[in-house]
């Protein structure tokens, strides 16, 4: 008694035919990720401070804030492009200027402070951050840096690991997930920052985590059951770890989801991206990478497991 699970998601012995929507699971990726990508082109991304350079103030009032008076109060201290929002209650506003506004940056956080402290007295400032355009542009250079090493570290990992059948259906997936990635990015408007190259990064090693489970699973079956076909034998890989997958990612879902809906604008959308990113990384790994190994393996990946297992066992 005490052993038992006390949640599982599915019954034990499931048999789910996961293969018999191979086709339409690999065309509906191939459309969502084709429109991400029409969406990167036009519109594209909302880059934020990080990547375009200017300066971002987070204020206070002691009312709830007068947009009206602020604008007026920018626009007469030479700021009339000065973006100004509000973000969680009434008396907080995000001010924004590019960097490409005339003035240093530094005098622009300064200008921005006077005038909405002369404006709205009583004032406070939460934070004021700027990056200059020479800064932004490098940052922008290291995070796509980082996004090109982190795929070619998971292709060389999964292929030391596993077989090249499977490193590349893994990569191929992952490339498909980071581009619907991009394409909510773009529909959503959240600003594409260091914050959201880092939540990237995160589903991106989430999501590989969740294919080496299943693809550990198929490595065992093939060892296991040598003259079952691999159609058959991927089903009952991924059946025999859809527990596993689906409790892994609604731990992590439960885990973002707070950050998501009571974070604030600083974190609300690292963590809604987080959401749509364990979302698709996890349907992925079963309608996405299972079929691509099912396609690259077919014919192959039995000969292989038969002769490593033979080799074993004259050895």
């Amino acid at each position: 008694m005490l052993g038992r699970p006390l949640l599982r998601f599915v019954r034990k012995d499931t048999h789910i035919n996961f293969m018999r929507g191979r086709y339409m699971g690999l065309l509906v990726s191939a459309v969502l990720s084709l429109a991400s990508l029409i969406l990167f082109i036009h519109p594209g991304l909302t880059l934020g401070l990080d990547f375009k350079g200017g300066i971002v103030v987070e204020a206070k009032t002691p009312a709830p804030a007068d947009f009206g008076t602020l604008r007026a109060a920018l626009a007469a201290h030479g700021l009339p492009h000065a973006s100004i929002q509000s973000f969680g209650a009434p008396d907080d506003v995000l001010i924004r200027l590019d960097a490409g506004s005339g003035k240093e940056t530094q005098t622009l956080v300064d200008t921005v402070r006077h005038t909405v402290a002369d404006a709205l007295p009583g004032t406070t400032i939460l934070r004021a951050d700027a990056v200059g355009a020479s800064v932004s542009a490098e940052l922008f250079r290291n995070g796509m840096l980082a996004l090109g090493i982190s795929l070619a570290m998971i292709l060389g990992y999964i292929w030391v690991r596993f077989e090249w059948e499977f490193a590349l259906s893994a990569v191929v997936t992952l490339i498909l997930d980071l581009t619907k990635t991009v394409g909510f990015l773009v529909l959503t408007g959240f600003e594409f920052d260091l914050v959201m190259v880092a939540a990237i990064l995160t589903i991106l090693g989430y999501s590989t985590n969740d294919k080496v489970v299943v693809y550990d699973r198929v490595r065992e079956n093939l060892r296991k059951y040598r003259t079952m076909p691999l159609m058959e034998l991927i089903n009952l890989s991924i059946n025999e770890t859809l527990n596993r997958t689906l409790g892994t990612s609604s731990t992590v879902f439960l885990a973002a989801l707070p950050l998501a809906l009571w974070g604030g604008a600083t974190l609300s959308g690292f963590a809604w991206t987080m959401l749509f990113g364990i979302v698709v990384g996890t349907s992925s790994s079963i309608f996405i990478a299972a079929p691509l190994l099912l396609f690259m393996g077919e014919g192959r990946l039995k000969r292989g497991a038969k002769t490593k297992t033979g080799t074993a066992t004259a050895s």
